[in-house]
This record gives C-alpha cells, structure tokens and sequence, in this order.
C-alpha cells in the first residue's frame, strides 16, 4: 500500500504560501510535475501513492475524471502564484501509469497549463508509460499535443524478474512501444529496475544489452528497495523471497556503467545515463538544483521558495477539495536554511558536475581529503573546488553525504 505521508503544518483553505516563498520566483526555473494514480495492477514491491480502478469503487478522481480535477488545481496554482510566476520549463507526467488516460487527456491537462502559466521555447515535457499502453496512434497523439519525451517502464526483459516484480507487460512490446514514440519524432527514455530476487548478472546483462540494442536517448536504472508496507516486504519478512546482497547490488551498479559508459551513455546523476546533454532529463535535474515546482494530483509534492507541501493522498478527497476551490494540500514545511544547505549537499553530490566544495564546512571539509584517499571523491575535481563522486563513490554516496555534512 502507499507509504505514509509525513505530519506537518496545515496549509491554508486557499493554498496562499508565505510572501517570502514568493518574492524569489522566476530566479529558479519552474516544473510542473502531474501524477495520475491509476495502476491496471499494483506491482508488489511499489509503495507510490497508485490505485487500481476497482479500488476507487468509481468514486473521486477516477481515470474518467482525472483531466478535470488536475486542470482545477492547475488553476488553484496560478491563482496561487500570481503575476509573478514564470512560464514553465518542464512538464512531468508520472504515476501510477499516465497512459492509463486517453491521450486526449494528458494533452487536455498539458493545455490547461501552457493556458494558466504559458511554456517557454523548447519546454521540456515528458510522460511515463507502460509499454503496452504505447501504440503508433498514442504516440503520434502526444507529439502533436506537445510532448517531448515518453519514459518507458521497461524494468527487464527477462520474463521471471519481471513476474517477480509483478510486471505485467509483454517484453516483446518494448521494441514495439520504442519503435512507436521515435516514429512520432518523441524521445524515448528507458527505465530498469536490478536487484530483484533471483536475478542473476547474466539476466541484468541481458536487459543491458537489450537497451543498447533499442537506442534510447536516456537510460534509468534503480537498484530495488524493499519499502515496508508492500507484498515484497511481507514476502522476504517471511523468507518466501530472498533479496539479494549489497554485493550483488554493486557488481550490477558496475555492470550497468561499463554497458552503458561504453556504448556512449554518459552518467549525469547517479541513476541516470543519457548519450547527448540534450537527452538529460531536465525536470529530474532541476529537483536535484532546488529548483521550484508544483506538484498536480493525489499526494504529490511541492517545492517553492523554500516550502515544500503535500497534497492529501486519496483521489476522492483530492477531487472534492479542487472540486470546491479549496488547497488539495494535507500538511506543508518551511524549510530552515540549515535544511535548505543540507539538501544542497545531499542532492548536488549526485551530480555529474560535483558539488561545489565552498558548499562543505567544518569537519566536513576536513573530511575532503579522507574521502579522496578512500577512493569515492575524484582528486582532480577536488583540485578545481568540486567533489564529484567515484564510480565506488556514487555507491556509497549516503556515506559520502554524511561525512560532508559533519559539524
């Protein structure tokens, strides 16, 4: 089931943020991220905020619904952020599985955006799917209505990890679903999951090879995580399921950089391999920039200015506030300025580019020269001022994290 959402202050019926959140707006480029929380089968090791239709009972937002609901927040957002918002750089459409709705109305809802906030010149605007959900005909819908790139949820191609998993798509669809989203001129990102109870290296290298042969502008892999609260976690708990170990998670997180380093994809984040800086996600970058973005849809998040908010998890709820012209908002923080530099730290270091070591203070400077020793801190990068990560320290980059952050 969903993972529990965090306590925090309550927002106001109006959704109104503090003016100091406000004041900076248009200095940090602005996302919309839309998440549509329909799931044709919930897989067991997800812990998103997802539903399958006969869980709603048809009540609330439902996939019928959905576009109506979303564009009342969109509304609720501009009327929030007022004159002073920029025009949105990147659009993010995530779920759950977006192309659960018609075509028709993610372009509906991209609209109602670029009507409410405007898109500038060469916006970025992105949807995941399933691939059996992506034909000729869906595609060519999206790239005349606007979209830009499509993430496939490809995870493997290797039938039992993907039954593991719960995966209910055809592998054999891939090629078909890629091949549909370059015919609309659509870039194509690629999604993997490794790590996965009885996957062997073999079976990782296989869908490794297997993305190379597709050619995917960008290429996401993810080691598995087992959250608590899912069927997985109830699995291994009882020991039916036996995850695998740290090792075997790093032997395939080196895998994946010689498969993917050597055919020309160049890592830009941790998890995340593109073969041209155009093929980057840019919304993903600008969460791990700081930047601002409004969160549309049951339990999604915010980011502005400092703020950060969430919205009530339930897409019944969820459509009877927007509905009525209220906040869909549950709780919100203000971020401290230690907190706002502890992120800075935490997500900057996962860049590509480093993080700038003006950042690093106190024993966490100290530390520099210890974390270079120990291999996970490249030395040359330190010399011009950025700690950018080892591929050992990208594995270990918590333990990175903490020793910067020390006091």
């Amino acid at each position: 089931m969903p993972s529990a959402q965090p306590v925090g202050q309550p927002v106001p019926a109006d959704g109104r943020l503090p003016e100091e959140a406000l004041a900076g707006l248009g200095e940090q480029p602005l996302g919309i991220y839309v998440h549509v929380p329909f799931c044709r089968v919930r897989c067991g090791y997800c812990d998103f905020n997802t539903y399958t239709v006969p869980e709603l009972g048809g009540h609330g937002a439902t996939v019928d619904t959905f576009a109506d609901a979303a564009l009342a927040e969109i509304r609720l957002a501009r009327q929030v952020l007022g004159e002073r918002a920029p025009k949105v750089q990147t659009v993010f459409v995530g779920g759950g599985t977006p192309t659960m709705l018609p075509p028709q109305d993610l372009v509906r809802v991209l609209d109602g955006i670029r009507g409410q906030f405007g898109l500038v010149d060469g916006a970025e605007v992105t949807t995941e799917a399933n691939p059996d959900t992506i034909t000729p005909g869906v595609a060519a819908r999206l790239a005349a209505g606007g979209f830009t790139r499509v993430s496939l949820g490809m995870q493997s191609v290797v039938p039992h990890v993907l039954a593991t998993l719960e995966r209910t798509h055809d592998p054999a669809n891939i090629r078909t679903a890629v091949e549909a989203v370059k015919a609309a001129g659509l870039q194509v990102s690629l999604d993997l999951i490794y790590g996965t109870p009885g996957e062997s290296l073999e079976d990782w290298r296989a869908s490794l090879e297997a993305v190379l042969d597709l050619e995917p502008d960008h290429v996401s892999a993810y080691a598995l995580v087992v959250e608590d609260g899912t069927k997985l976690a109830a699995q291994v708990r009882r020991g039916s399921v036996q995850m695998p170990d740290d090792d075997d998670e790093a032997e395939k997180y080196e895998l994946a950089e010689r498969v993917l380093g050597g055919a020309g994809y160049g890592w830009y984040e941790i998890s995340n391999w593109s073969r041209e800086v155009e093929g980057r996600c840019r919304h993903n970058e600008n969460y791990w920039r700081g930047a601002d973005w409004w969160g549309i849809g049951p339990g999604a998040h915010s980011h502005v200015g400092g703020v950060r908010w969430w919205n009530v998890k339930h897409p019944a709820p969820y459509a009877e506030r927007v509905a009525s012209g209220v906040s869909p908002g549950a709780g919100r923080e203000v971020l401290t300025a230690e907190q706002r530099h502890d992120e800075e730290v935490l997500l900057g270091i996962r860049l590509v580019e480093g993080l700038d070591l003006s950042l690093v203070h106190g024993r966490g400077r100290a530390a520099v020269a210890g974390l270079i020793a120990d291999g996970l801190i490249d030395g040359r990068g330190a010399l011009g001022g950025r700690a950018v990560l080892t591929v050992r320290g990208r594995l270990l980059a918590d333990t990175v994290v903490h020793r910067l952050l020390e006091t």
